[in-house]
């Protein structure tokens, strides 16, 4: 499921150009308002969305693990806890809570007490409408400094259920064929460590125009 910068609305095409072109990321925090990929640093696949429902549990939009870096369905908008909360260009804290909003779908990352398809673990998926979905899109990013750092590896631990954001390996068949499955687990391990790649890092600014195009 492969697919290009090109099928990004225009808006963000415009913001994420540079990153067709395999320019890296540069150092410093990551920031309110940001559009980026995460990797799951043990497996090495990005954190993707798509419009493909579960066919068990919640019946949701499904959340997945994916090999390739230029998918442009595993963007995602970092927000506050609330409207207001994340201040635009501010960065995130280490504590601070979040959510990430699929950006090609509106849906935020989201979890719940269904179990997951493949290994039994605690279902992932995206909820909600344009950005909007309830308590359960709650994250708090996990790390050992001040902010939340580009080059770091963080955890994200859900509040409503406090279970990490994981992946252990296993694959997905049709539809989705060979995309890996991604679940909360309770416990925090080395398959729930993710670091910040492709992306538009937003900078402070009184300009909400300006941002630090990767």
């Amino acid at each position: 499921m492969r697919r290009g910068c090109r099928l990004l609305p225009v808006l963000l095409l415009a913001l994420l150009r540079g990153l067709c072109h395999g320019r890296e990321p540069e150092p410093g925090a990551v920031t309110c308002g940001s559009v980026l990929k995460l990797l799951n640093t043990r497996h090495s696949v990005r954190l993707h969305s798509h419009e493909v429902k579960y066919g068990s549990g919640s019946g949701q939009q499904s959340v997945t693990g994916v090999e390739a870096s230029d998918d442009a369905n595993s963007y995602w908008r970092i927000r506050g806890k609330s409207d207001g909360s994340c201040q635009r260009g501010t960065p995130v804290k280490c504590g601070q809570a979040i959510r990430l909003t699929h950006v090609n779908t509106g849906k935020n990352l989201h979890t719940h007490h269904f179990p997951s398809p493949l290994s039994n673990n605690q279902e992932v998926s995206a909820f909600g409408d344009d950005g909007e979905g309830d308590d359960l899109d709650i994250w708090i990013v996990q790390c050992s400094g001040t902010y939340w750092e580009r080059e770091d590896a963080v955890r994200f631990k859900h509040v409503g259920t406090e279970v990490f954001l994981s992946i252990t390996g296993e694959q997905y068949g049709h539809p989705i064929r060979g995309q890996r499955e991604v679940h909360g687990m309770p416990t925090a391990n080395h398959h729930n460590y993710w670091k910040a790649m492709e992306g538009v890092f937003v900078k402070p600014s009184v300009d909400p125009a300006k941002h630090d195009e990767l």
